[in-house]
């Protein structure tokens, strides 16, 4: 028995967000050894040639011209920012304290749709924008937690993934899914690997390994977050990122020995509520085309 288009694509969604969640906690199994950059460089060498193949396999490869250069640049930019602060976030933080932070990104989608996407902010989102960050101020505790640049580029990252993500559903109807993915993968790539001669070090077959794992696991996530939202509303979706959380703690606890506090728990659950509220509100807001890929 077939299953329906919302249980598809909730199924997909959890895919995707599992399938990211390997991605972060193998950089930062890797980013106590190799610098960021390296890691990044590391599965990006064999994202390449899966998203090479994943183009010849859809018949995409005539299309790859970008009908809004100047928007694809500026999405080529945030990804490359989102990615640098992302790893290294990761690499700095408590797994737990990273995903408490990019779990505001649906608050900072909310906020820069307006200017840019002309939604308005109405008061029922103005709510779940505090309520969010009520959520942020619990778990982190900062009188009890000294915040330091981990969290910085922690919140760097949310906030131009949010802008990413904002620019996708902008160009969403006239770029193609080949475009989208392809083109800020090389730019990210091109970037890192001119900073190869400064930081590259060595990495035997094991560290290999865990690096074509994070690239295969990226690019199931990115296919599998397609096909997540053209089967089911963002409502159903995109509340899967919030599954990250229970990845957090358990491979926090079994691989590097971090806490899982009942303050962090609580903290999660009033941003996982806002986020959701927010893209409900989106939803019923206007319909936009689905984004391509999240970051």
């Amino acid at each position: 028995m077939a299953l329906s288009p919302t249980l598809s694509g909730a199924g997909l969604g959890l895919l995707a967000f599992g399938a990211y969640a390997t991605y972060d906690i193998s950089a930062k199994l890797l980013g106590a050894t190799y610098h960021p950059l390296q890691v990044i460089f590391a599965a990006g060498a064999l994202t390449l040639p899966l998203l090479g193949a994943y183009i010849l396999y859809t018949g995409s490869a005539r299309r790859l011209r970008p009908t809004r250069p100047g928007l694809m640049a500026l999405r080529c930019a945030t990804t490359v920012v989102n990615f640098i602060a992302g790893v290294s976030a990761f690499t700095m933080l408590p797994l737990a304290e990273a995903y408490v932070i990019f779990f505001t990104m649906p608050l900072f989608i909310a906020l820069l749709a307006v200017p840019i996407l002309g939604e308005r902010f109405d008061p029922v989102r103005g709510l779940a924008v505090l309520l969010g960050l009520a959520g942020v101020i619990v778990a982190l505790d900062p009188v009890a937690t000294p915040l330091g640049l981990g969290h910085a580029l922690a919140l760097t990252g949310a906030l131009v993934g949010a802008m990413n993500y904002v620019l996708i559903r902008k160009t969403g109807s006239v770029e193609n899914t080949a475009v989208m993915l392809l083109w800020p993968q090389i730019v990210l790539f091109a970037i890192v690997a001119a900073a190869m001669p400064w930081v590259y070090r060595p990495m035997p077959a094991a560290d290999l390994g865990i690096s074509a794992l994070m690239a295969v696991v990226l690019m199931i996530g990115m296919v599998a977050v397609v096909e997540a939202y053209r089967r089911a509303a963002a409502i159903v979706v995109a509340p899967m990122q919030y599954s990250q959380i229970l990845w957090a703690a358990i491979f926090g606890s079994l691989l590097f020995g971090e806490a899982f506090g009942t303050r962090t728990l609580i903290g999660s659950l009033l941003i996982a509520v806002a986020g959701i509220i927010v893209v409900a509100r989106q939803d019923k807001a206007t319909a936009v085309p689905p984004p391509t890929v999240p970051t």
